[in-house]
């Protein structure tokens, strides 16, 4: 007589009470989280978000005490201004040539401290003295250089050159862009150093047995690695840039020479008028420019950074 085995199989009887605790605790953590959150978005609604709507609003309507809504007709006002074709076409410029400068200059800065070299230490307080020196002095160091008997020009007639009025001449620009490349390299400079020294050094060992020539571990690998930094220093390089009306007005005034008056002194000037709807919609069209060229700027770094981060 055969004997059948029989298997039982185990039965789990849900505990609704442990689910119960769990979901609570759950619900618990979230209210902690969300409470220690809101004093970061009360802030960011209250000085950021709330503001710019109300600069959304100013730019649609006739004055702040009729209240008119016209929608699109500040834009259209602003952009067909000639002060502001001059500002926008100005700042356009300084950006296209102070910010490819910063970011080459200050990775290739970054390179060459990375190389066993003399007076290292010496060489990168150098470059970040700048940041610990107040607007104020740099403005009047840069004065005393480039003022129509400053140094540059006693310098410059050693070799017989005429003087240059270099704040109230076409060169002015170049004054401006010499300033914010000394300013802003030595931050850049410690961004890169610290994206350099994070390459994993095995590739780059595999790389020299390969035969691989600096140029080539360059362009291949440490140019990869550095995608996300560069993206960075160029954001911020191109913030500094449209934010460099501070010196300028340190130097010159409401009203620099033609070649150097930038968005900043256009909205400066309408608030000084209290011009609201011009401001206001001269901001929001900067604003618009920044987001797309920085958008850009996002897709070009996921494009040629997605290998290395897969």
């Amino acid at each position: 007589m055969k004997i059948r085995e029989i298997k039982f199989r185990k039965i789990v009887i849900p505990n609704k009470k442990a689910d119960k605790k769990t979901d609570r605790r759950t619900r618990r953590g979230k209210r902690i989280s969300w409470g220690y959150l809101f004093p970061s978005l009360a802030g960011v609604l209250l000085f950021f978000v709330l503001p710019f709507l109300v600069v959304i609003y100013y730019s649609m309507v006739d004055n702040p005490i009729n209240k008119q809504f016209v929608f699109f007709e500040n834009f259209v006002k602003v952009f067909n201004n000639a002060a502001f074709q001059q500002a926008a076409s100005n700042t356009m410029k300084f950006s296209l040539v102070a910010v490819p400068l910063a970011v080459v200059l200050s990775l290739l800065l970054a390179m060459m401290l990375e190389s066993e070299i003399p007076f290292k230490s010496q060489f990168r307080t150098f470059f970040l003295s700048p940041m610990m020196v107040p607007v104020a002095s740099i403005i009047l160091i840069w004065q005393v250089l480039f003022h129509f008997n400053g140094i540059v020009n006693d310098f410059i007639a050693i070799f017989g050159a005429d003087k240059v009025d270099w704040i109230k001449s076409s060169h002015a620009q170049v004054v401006i862009v010499i300033l914010f490349l000394w300013k802003n390299l030595g931050y850049n400079m410690i961004l890169f150093m610290a994206a350099l020294s994070s390459i994993p050094k095995d590739i780059l060992e595999v790389a020299i047995l390969e035969s691989a020539t600096p140029f080539q571990i360059f362009f291949h690998i440490k140019l990869r690695y550095l995608s996300s930094t560069i993206l960075f220093v160029t954001i911020m390089s191109l913030i500094n840039s449209f934010k460099v009306f501070r010196e300028i007005y340190l130097l010159t005034g409401n009203y620099p020479y033609d070649t150097i008056y930038m968005l900043q002194h256009f909205m400066n000037n309408a608030f000084g008028q209290l011009d609201y709807q011009k401001l206001s919609a001269a901001a929001i069209m900067m604003s618009i420019v920044m987001v797309v060229l920085i958008g850009i700027l996002f897709l070009t770094e996921s494009y040629f950074g997605k290998d290395v981060e897969g």
